[in-house]
């Protein structure tokens, strides 16, 4: 195995081990199926979850359910760019709908903003409404920009529709919990339980 595909193949299992949203069994598959064409045995390649202390992560988590009470769908690692994100966002947002749920807007950050995040200290929460009216999107940021304040997170936005909110100086610190979901799933769980406990 040459030496590109190791260091690729080392950097990949250290992103998902620092992400924290992976148990060993999820690398591996994503590993397989990643490097689909080579035929390689990932059993020789070191894989052991994150000790992180969720300090960081904690507060983001419930700065989330504070803004799921206001019926913004808040979705952690959401697709892996911007475009699955939104597809996602959208897919998770007609399923609340067809169960009879209504919501506001979303947020979210992808798994890419999440590698930002690891390798920068900065990550990207994307907002918006679902009907695309910018007014309302605003309305949106502005509601997520003022919890993320109030949490005490260091952040950067410009106040315009098309610029994500950026929480700065923020050290990625999730752990691997295998009792929590996150994702599609997890966002849609929270939405149900926060919004009928109204």
């Amino acid at each position: 195995m040459n030496q590109d595909l190791v260091d690729e193949i080392n950097y990949l299992i250290d992103l998902l081990t620092k992400s924290g949203f992976f148990s060993k069994e999820e690398i591996l598959e994503i590993l397989e199926e990643q490097f689909i064409e080579y035929d390689i045995d990932f059993s020789k390649f070191n894989i052991s979850l994150n000790n992180f202390n969720n300090t960081n992560f904690s507060i983001l988590e419930e700065t989330f359910k504070k803004l799921t009470r206001k019926s913004i769908i808040c979705v952690h690692n959401c697709g892996y760019d911007f475009e699955e994100g939104v597809e996602d966002i959208y897919e998770l947002y007609f399923h609340l709908v067809n169960n009879n749920y209504s919501a506001e807007g979303f947020c979210f950050y992808t798994f890419e903003d999440l590698e930002q995040a690891i390798e920068e200290d900065i990550l990207k929460i994307t907002f918006g409404d679902f009907q695309k009216d910018e007014n309302k999107s605003l309305e949106i940021g502005n509601i997520v920009y003022q919890y993320l304040l109030d949490a005490d997170f260091d952040v950067n936005w410009d106040k315009t529709v098309n610029s994500p909110i950026e929480i700065v100086n923020f050290k990625w610190d999730k752990k691997f919990d295998e009792n929590m979901e996150y994702e599609l799933e997890g966002a849609y769980e929270l939405f149900v339980g926060e919004n009928n406990e109204k």
